[in-house]
């Protein structure tokens, strides 16, 4: 950065000043910043995710949480639910669609939904290793989160009625149970019949709360330019400096 202001600009900033006036900056946003992370807890509608990054060398985790509004990162040493429920309130009581990491289930008052698109790809990784018998599950599973997302489609577009709408989703709900009373020989299929067993209460709520995300891909758009920045920059070099980070990132 120094060098391109230099180069660019004929500005002489040493990379200690840039980071000196980078840190101000933070200290002058703060309280906008929790501004922001109050009124997360009143969103409809919230998505959380997370990716490991470094500060100090050790691993440290930068988690964003997405309503429709704003986005609020944070970068914190631990990846648990103490850590969430620092920026997110134990009580939020909204919409929640996440991934399968268990610790967002801690979220008791919250409207679950498990990541379609998380369980989706999983099938196809199983799917393109498995022996043809051995795939028919996860192949089975595919088709029915496929059709649960095209039924939302036909209900948003109003194409399907109320009445039609709970027929067709109780038909879904009914073929995933019947999947995963089956004990399956292959412990891949059978570690997956358990994931879907923890989350098949909330693989559905979509179709019975309109406006709720099917994915995470609130969050995990949110989650993609810290994964670029890690990857160029590698991380913070004190826990200071990552504060200053996710305040202006949430700002952003």
């Amino acid at each position: 950065m120094a060098t391109t202001l230099r180069e660019a600009f004929g500005l002489e900033v040493t990379r200690g000043g840039l980071s000196q006036a980078i840190a101000r900056a933070g200290r002058k946003v703060e309280q906008t910043c929790q501004g922001l992370i109050q009124q997360l807890q009143g969103s409809v509608q919230v998505t959380p995710d997370e990716t490991g990054c470094k500060v100090a060398g050790e691993l440290w985790w930068w988690r964003a949480f997405v309503s429709p509004e704003i986005t609020v990162y944070s970068i914190q040493p631990g990846r648990g639910f103490e850590q969430a429920s620092g920026m997110l309130r134990p009580e939020y009581a909204g919409g929640m669609p996440r991934d399968g990491w268990g610790v967002y289930r801690q979220y008791e008052q919250a409207v679950h939904q498990t990541c379609l698109d998380h369980l989706s790809r999983r099938c196809d990784e199983m799917i393109e290793i498995a022996s043809p018998a051995a795939a028919r599950f996860p192949q089975m599973v595919q088709q029915i989160l496929r059709q649960a997302l095209q039924l939302h489609d036909r209900r948003d577009a109003g194409d399907v009625s109320t009445h039609g709408l709970a027929v067709e989703r109780r038909r879904l709900e009914a073929r995933l149970d019947r999947l995963l009373e089956v004990h399956y020989r292959l412990s891949a299929n059978e570690r997956f019949a358990k994931h879907l067993w923890r989350e098949r209460n909330y693989i559905f709520t979509f179709l019975y709360c309109p406006g709720l995300d099917a994915t995470n891909y609130r969050a995990e758009q949110a989650i993609r330019p810290a994964v670029v920045t890690r990857k160029v920059w590698g991380g913070n070099r004190t826990a200071v400096g990552a504060h200053t980070q996710e305040i202006l990132a949430s700002l952003l």
